[in-house]
């Protein structure tokens, strides 16, 4: 018995809307962001008072290290952040180009670092993400985490009658008149004003996590120059390729053509020199045919010139090439030629 399994996309039956709070690039995303705020108040600490540090101390000459470390630093947060986003976000942002000091020694690896315009970038990511990272937390765990509990609310609203000697969350209250969520009426409102704060977390955290995305990728990643200077290396790399081609094409070409056929017309001219005294006759049939072939010669070499070996080739198709080849062979050739 065979059974046969259809290829190609899966399709969902439920609506997007009601599968984002449980797919997987939801929590990864919401990971992300959460993860995202001790990071970066850490880094931020450590990279704005190092800074800060060097700069202070630039005039004493010991600024100028202290400030080329704070930026190491940096690099190594941006690894860190690049490394987290290829995980969580999905997120492949290639590195960019290390330091490349001009001279040996602490000096040079300072000066490097101080020149590369990726580092100051490192720099700008940890001094502006720290910001937006509260930001992004707090929006996303709030809407995240209240919209749970409350559609959730009705299963565990038992706690507070049981254990807190309340009927329930209390809406409204002056210590005369208090008014508590408690009713199936006031329970079922709960769930359904959680569930769409529920249904709307998911995207609200993808909108956050766009943000990063464009963060990282405009600040951690390597800069435009970088790109052009990598596909400029490409296409050279393909035109020394190419030229290459061409050269042993060539080589090729003369090997087979015109040098092979000089190198008869040679021996032809040394025949009829040698039989010049003795068949005047026979050597002028021999230099009228040397003629000839330095006219084909000539021609070979013009083709060739153009790329294009022999013409005829390109302007009859292969069955007339190979003709035109047995043409000039002095050895008798037959060809059969069965093309489509």
């Amino acid at each position: 018995m065979a059974t046969a399994h259809r290829s190609g996309t899966r399709v969902h039956r439920i609506p997007p809307a009601l599968r984002a709070p449980f797919e997987g690039r939801t929590w990864r995303e919401f990971g992300y962001l959460l993860l995202g705020l001790p990071l970066s108040v850490v880094f931020f600490a450590l990279a704005l008072s190092l800074t800060a540090a060097g700069v202070g101390l630039v005039v004493t000459f010991l600024g100028i290290p202290i400030l080329a470390g704070a930026l190491a630093v940096c690099r190594g947060f941006g690894a860190l952040e690049r490394a987290r986003a290829r995980a969580l976000l999905r997120l492949d942002v290639a590195d960019p180009t290390p330091v490349l000091p001009r001279s040996d020694g602490a000096l040079g690896w300072v000066g490097a670092v101080l020149r590369s315009g990726v580092s100051w970038r490192h720099l700008l990511y940890t001094l502006v993400h720290m910001p937006w990272a509260v930001f992004a937390f707090s929006v996303s765990l709030a809407f995240w985490s209240y919209g749970w509990c409350l559609l959730t609310y009705p299963l565990w609203q038992w706690v507070f009658p049981v254990h807190a000697g309340i009927d329930g969350l209390q809406l409204y209250g002056d210590g005369t008149h208090d008014v508590y969520l408690d009713s199936p009426f006031e329970l079922a409102a709960t769930s359904l004003i959680g569930l769409l704060f529920t249904l709307a977390a998911p995207w609200i955290i993808r909108g956050l996590a766009a943000v990063d995305r464009l963060l990282v990728a405009g600040l951690l990643g390597p800069s435009r120059l970088e790109g052009r200077v990598v596909r400029l290396e490409s296409d050279r790399g393909v035109v020394v390729d190419t030229a290459a081609a061409d050269l042993r094409r060539i080589e090729r070409d003369l090997h087979d053509g015109a040098q092979a056929r000089l190198v008869a017309l040679a021996m032809d001219l040394g025949l009829a020199k040698e039989k010049l005294l003795e068949d005047p006759d026979a050597a002028a049939t021999m230099v009228d045919e040397a003629h000839g072939e330095v006219k084909l010669a000539l021609q070979e070499l013009r083709d060739l010139a153009r790329g294009i070996h022999p013409a005829v080739l390109t302007d009859r198709g292969l069955d007339a090439a190979l003709s035109s080849v047995a043409s000039r062979c002095t050895v008798p050739v037959r060809i059969n030629v069965d093309l489509p």
